[in-house]
């Protein structure tokens, strides 16, 4: 029997080669996707570096390519002339002043509302709060850019029209039901037994949430964080509609004036987004260990 068995059993370096292939399937298939997705940013950038002939001779070669066919010749030249036009034809520090303004306290007016309603929707039993939850989950499913014309009518009638108090209200409210969303299911597993010990010490619910609750929800906080990040920082529709001025223009929309309607100027257009993308990738960069702990623990649940 036991030698039936063993003959049935395939073979131990067959097993190792299988257990090999089933480890590196996935591998490949998320390596492949990172060539993919990386490939456009890595050809901005490189671009970003080039001059006019050599962007459009050769797009995919690296700056300072050498070429010996029928001489030695330089293919690609190095230069600087797209973030030189970039800093001379725009206030670039002005936009990005705007931009670090509105996406840094649209942010924190989405984390502290975001989360004082979902400690309330996680603690508090009520009738209604299942559809409350499902109310302000529906935010995610419905783009506010529908409502851009009242949007409008309702700023100009407040007087903040063309300011940057405009977009960072308009972007709060956007971002708060997918904070809302992820911020209660993640509370819902904090040990009532740490919020009672708190309550017992005198602690109040204010105390409770930032000092006992927030710190144990970092990597919800850091999730939420970047997905409202990178909309807010890359948004041009808001920023066209409700905030045209040159003063109070964000990085999106002041760099697309490089793009005209009968002629682009295409290596300070890429020098513009390459300037763009840096601080949202140093920003993913900083934060990416709890956003990718956030994301584990939500597919865990």
């Amino acid at each position: 029997m036991t030698q039936a068995i063993r003959a049935a059993r395939p073979p131990l370096a067959s097993r190792i080669r299988r257990f090999r292939l089933s480890r590196l399937i996935p591998h490949f298939i998320l390596l492949t996707y990172s060539v993919v997705a990386l490939f456009p940013i890595v050809l901005i950038f490189i671009n970003s570096f080039k001059d006019r002939r050599s962007l459009f001779r050769a797009p995919y070669q690296p700056p300072i390519w050498f070429s010996t066919e029928g001489g030695f010749k330089i293919v690609n030249i190095f230069s600087l002339n797209g973030y030189d036009q970039v800093f001379a034809r725009a206030d670039i520090f002005l936009y990005f002043r705007n931009s670090v303004i509105v996406t840094i306290t649209a942010l924190f007016l989405i984390l502290l509302t975001g989360s004082m309603v979902s400690h309330a929707l996680a603690e508090y039993r009520f009738r209604g709060n299942r559809f409350l939850g499902l109310y302000m989950a529906l935010g995610i499913m419905i783009p506010i850019r529908l409502g851009t014309v009242s949007l409008i009518r309702l700023t100009d009638s407040l007087g903040i029209y063309d300011t940057l108090l405009a977009l960072i209200l308009v972007y709060s409210a956007t971002g708060l039901p997918i904070a809302v969303f992820v911020l209660t299911e993640f509370m819902r597993t904090v040990p009532k037994e740490l919020k009672d010990a708190a309550r017992v010490d005198g602690a109040n619910e204010y105390w409770i949430l930032f000092r006992v609750i927030m710190p144990i929800i970092r990597p919800a906080l850091a999730t939420v964080m970047i997905f409202n990040l990178i909309p807010i920082w890359n948004d041009l529709w808001f920023p066209l509609t409700l905030a045209p001025s040159d003063n109070v223009r964000t990085v999106t929309l002041g760099l697309s004036s490089f793009a005209g309607q009968y002629k682009t100027d295409w290596t300070a257009l890429l020098a513009a987004l390459t300037l763009a993308a840096v601080p949202i990738l140093l920003f993913y960069a900083i934060f990416s260990r709890q956003f990718i702990a956030g994301l584990t623990r939500g597919a865990v649940k």
